[in-house]
């Protein structure tokens, strides 16, 4: 079972949905997870905010934490924004530097992302540091999201 098979199925045994707000992975990894039959049943939806201007005025983040857009804070709103612009019980937001330059003065493969749980209030966050191209960075942060996303539908349970 690939890590976006077991998100799905996690969600699914629980009548759990998820949405995205994605940055960094501009819709990766929404696309990842409706490649398995059967997403519909738990994927809401997805935002990708590229733009500080749409995170702001589409996922409710406040502009001074856009000064600074690759940080914890930016994907923990973004995370939390998903959930209430689309109506999910699970929200993830991504956000971080794919290269090939620095982005808010941090280096390439510097990725913030983070899960929330509308349902107890709890958000999950990681900093990531990846290796690679563009399209190595983004794929890591996805996967990075897949695994996050189980853990804390598992944790919930505990």
């Amino acid at each position: 079972m690939t890590d976006a098979e077991s998100v799905v199925a996690a969600l699914r045994e629980r009548g759990l949905t998820l949405a995205t707000a994605e940055s960094l992975t501009a819709g990766l990894l929404a696309s990842t997870i409706a490649e398995v039959p059967g997403c519909s049943a738990v994927l809401r939806g997805g935002v990708v905010a590229y733009s500080s201007d749409v995170k702001a005025s589409v996922l409710g983040v406040d502009a001074r934490l856009l000064e600074h857009v690759v940080s914890e804070q930016v994907a923990a709103r973004m995370a939390l924004g998903a959930t209430q612009v689309l109506s999910a019980d699970i929200g993830v937001g991504t956000t971080g530097a794919a290269g090939p330059a620095s982005l808010d003065g941090q280096a390439p493969g510097t990725v913030w992302i983070a899960v929330h749980d509308a349902r107890s209030g709890r958000t999950r966050t990681a900093r990531l540091a990846l290796e690679g191209d563009r399209q190595a960075i983004r794929r890591g942060a996805v996967d990075a999201c897949l695994a996050e996303i189980v853990a804390l539908v598992y944790e919930a349970e505990s």
